[in-house]
């Protein structure tokens, strides 16, 4: 059924202006409706009857013919004639039969909509059929209303949109826009929102550094200039992250102030304007870490250079008033940092910087080097991270009590026994036990790893569980390897190997020992000499022996985080042993083991799992699964594993992983309404994970607004991999198994697990039976994609990869 045209009598509605069929929302749907005298033959069908409606017996619908390839098409490209409210109500009416505001595949409605066409004025209609038109058709039609728009005229090919080509362009063109945030009077009350927040106080909050009076005074003239947003301005003490401190901010937590600049008002005075950053999405509304590194890199592919080197400022601006780049820029993250990626983050910025001013340019590498050289000493080469015994770094953050930002139930199960020794509610127990009135040992032991789980950013896994604080991660070892070389290389090759530091800051013996963290009052300071490439190049030659020495296992062809007080290897296989050849730390012939013998126990259907499932071992009702163990899947993990296989020249694998990555994306947009999550099931190829809180970026109404970070940039990213027929075959929705005409080792090994759990989903089954059917499909060519290309710190030109 057609849905009813309403616009006012005798008149036909038209849109001649013609706008890129292609073009964003504001583009497309921007500007006013225009109507014109109608046709005699159109206008008494414009309201009321409708002739196009077929004939209804009791509940029942006749049949539509099927379209056939002999049907006569039109030479002019289709376009429709459509009331947007009427037509919105309708597809959900019809079509969304589990009430959740989108259309998929699990739908059980017709998928099978009458639309009228522009040309004759909606007299004659045109069917729109299958999922993807019909969850495009509901997309575009909430895109309109937000653009004021009653009635549209659209065009049939935004339905039929490629998959690939509308995803890349929606993630470039709104889910970045819609990702950015700003701290200062306009952008305060979206970004102070805290899905986090848990005490009940929705007023928002700001915490101020110390030594920032004019940040101070600027947010006090914000409350006063905006008292509906009852704004509560903090000032921090000098030592920000003491943990007795944080503690006390748990029931009154706020956003922490970033960066500002000086702009001018329009009236020739100053004023300070906040630098815009992309968060994460869903419930992480705030600036994250080791997201904003992966969010850069398909920022810098999509040209937002800008967009991606404030998010640099703002971590500089961390670590000198807050002592480190936070996890989050909330106040109960004052202790945490996460995984370093500032070194490489800023010189990808830096070699996309618009070169008219190289001065500028330099300057602002220096800062950046100048931090990077602050954050490595004072953070992840001091103790309590270092184990000075065997020079390995650890995820192993100060704090005290229970971490607030969690879900209200997600210690439940660890308190219950305590507060029954107690015999207290588990509420009661929880805030005796944060006050310190109720001392626990092991619980103290038990929270100082979780939050170094939530350091690692890999928060949850088996492979962390009660250890994490005293694990030299090979993760961590390969990013300080990377953060040692960077350094270095930017030293030499830019600041014509000498740098001068401007804070003040203990440097940290080295080679470490026991002995020498002891006697501090040996320590050098940062002031006292310039810095030059050759300690940094014998760091990182260093730090690659102990990587060899404690963290790579001959026997396995893998490496494995190092236990620290066990003094011996923790034998969970991580995906994340990859990540030494992003960093350049392991030989050719360690990168040809780990390629030859360890990749294929990653490797499955939708790309890379976090781990193995021997590794990960039985889950039951007492043990259940962790979102960062197999087997899900994770941007971060599949473009470090990308760019390492590159940089050793295993340009196929690389092209292969990343392949599987984004057929696993693309059919799960095409399939599920446009939907881009956090992270996947990559054995199911499901967004529906229920490990932890579930999945983020899956709860939105009609159209996706956001995606969610790392996982836009690993598609835009990924897309730089592919050859044209790879991107060909993914629009199409081509298998992995019928592009490449082989299972994985992997592959073949969960075969039978998912032909059972097919079994039980008819509709899974069948849509598999439909892809396997189609025309297998060869590469054409495994030629080397479009590379991130950048501009070599010589100025010669070489893959940023």
């Amino acid at each position: 059924m057609a849905p009813a045209l309403t616009h006012p009598t005798g008149v036909n509605f038209v849109d001649e202006q013609h706008r890129p069929v292609h073009s964003d929302a504001s583009t497309y749907y921007g500007g006013e409706e225009r109507f014109s005298r109608a046709r005699t033959y159109s206008a008494s069908f414009a309201h009321g009857y409708n002739p196009k409606r077929p004939p209804v017996f009791g509940d029942e619908w006749h049949q539509r013919s099927r379209r056939m390839s002999h049907d006569e098409k039109s030479s002019a490209p289709r376009r429709f004639l459509i009331d947007v409210e009427e037509t919105i109500r309708l597809v959900l009416e019809q079509e969304d039969t589990d009430g959740d505001f989108q259309i998929s595949v699990t739908d059980a409605g017709p998928k099978l909509m009458a639309l009228g066409t522009a040309t004759s004025n909606g007299f004659k209609s045109f069917d729109i059929r299958g999922n993807y038109m019909l969850s495009n058709l509901l997309q575009e039609l909430a895109l309109a209303r937000d653009h004021g728009r009653k009635r549209i005229v659209l065009d049939e090919a935004r339905l039929t949109e490629n998959p690939v080509d509308r995803l890349s362009r929606m993630i470039k063109y709104s889910f970045w826009n819609a990702l950015t945030r700003r701290i200062d009077g306009e952008g305060l009350e979206i970004i102070c929102a805290d899905p986090k927040n848990r005490t009940g106080r929705i007023n928002p909050r700001i915490y101020v550094p110390h030594g920032e009076p004019a940040m101070a005074e600027y947010y006090r003239r914000v409350a006063k200039e905006k008292p509906h947003l009852n704004l509560d301005v903090q000032v921090l003490p000098p030592k920000p992250d003491d943990p007795v401190f944080v503690k006390s901010l748990n029931n009154k937590p706020g956003i922490l102030a970033l960066a500002m600049q000086e702009v001018d008002n329009g009236k020739g005075q100053k004023m300070l304007k906040g630098i815009p950053f992309v968060v994460p999405g869903a419930r992480f509304n705030e600036l994250y870490n080791w997201d904003s590194y992966f969010i850069s890199l398909g920022l810098l592919v999509d040209g937002y250079v800008n967009l991606a080197k404030g998010m640099v400022d703002h971590f500089i601006f961390e670590i000198q008033h807050y002592g480190k780049i936070l996890n989050g820029s909330r106040s109960y993250y004052l202790c945490r940092t996460q995984p370093p990626f500032l070194t490489d983050m800023a010189l990808q910025i830096y070699n996309q910087l618009d070169r008219s001013d190289m001065e500028e340019n330099r300057q602002w590498l220096k800062r950046a080097i100048q931090a990077a050289i602050k954050e490595y000493h004072t953070i992840w080469v001091a103790e309590p991270r270092m184990d000075p015994k065997t020079g390995l770094s650890r995820f192993r953050p100060d704090g005290l009590g229970i971490p607030p930002e969690t879900e209200a139930t997600h210690f439940t199960h660890i308190l219950e026994p305590y507060a029954a020794k107690h015999g207290l509610s588990v509420l009661e127990f929880s805030e005796r036990y944060n006050d310190g009135s109720i001392r626990e040992p092991e619980l103290d032991e038990y929270f100082l790893h979780d939050r170094s789980v939530r350091e690692s950013g890999h928060d949850t896994t088996y492979r962390f569980e009660k250890r994490c604080a005293n694990l030299g991660t090979i993760d961590l070892q390969a990013l300080l390897y990377k953060y040692e070389v960077d350094i270095g290389t930017a030293i030499r090759e830019v600041f014509d190997d000498e740098l001068e530091l401007a804070e003040d800051f203990p440097l940290t013996p080295f080679p470490p020992s026991p002995e020498s963290y002891a006697a501090t009052d040996k320590w050098e300071r940062s002031r006292s000499r310039l810095q030059k490439s050759e300690e940094w190049f014998r760091r990182a030659e260093w730090r690659k022996s102990i990587i060899d020495r404690y963290c790579w296992n001959e026997s396995k062809a893998l490496y494995f985080d190092y236990d620290t007080v066990q003094e011996k290897q923790s034998l969970y296989e991580s995906v994340t042993a990859f990540w030494t050849l992003w960093a350049g730390c392991a030989s050719e012939e360690q990168c040809w083991k780990l390629i030859s013998h360890s990749l294929k126990k990653f490797e499955v259907l939708g790309g890379l799992v976090s781990g193995t499932e021997e590794s990960r071992g039985k889950i039951s009702l007492d043990r259940p699964n962790r979102q960062w163990d197999y087997p899900y899947a994770w941007p971060p993990h599949q473009i470090m594993a990308w760019v390492g296989l590159e940089r050793y020249g295993y340009l196929e694998d690389a092209q292969r992983l990343a392949y599987r990555f984004l057929y696993m994306m693309t059919t799960a947009f095409v399939d599920f309404n446009g939907v881009v999550p956090e992270k996947f099931d990559a054995v199911r190829l499901s967004h529906l994970v229920d490990a932890e809180y579930g999945n983020q970026g899956i709860d939105f109404k009609m159209v996706p607004r956001e995606g969610f970070g790392w996982m836009n940039a690993a598609y835009q990213v990924g897309l730089t991999y592919l050859s044209t027929g790879m991107r060909r075959a993914v629009s199409t929705c081509t298998s992995p198994e019928v592009f490449f005409g082989q299972a994985t080792n992997g592959e073949l090994a969960h075969a039978s697990q998912a032909y059972a759990s097919a079994a039980n989903d008819p509709l899974g089954l069948a849509m598999d039976t439909l892809r396997l059917s189609s025309p297998v499909m060869r590469p054409t060519s495994l030629s080397g994609p479009p590379l991130l290309d950048t501009a070599d710190l010589d100025g010669t030109h070489h893959s940023a990869h």
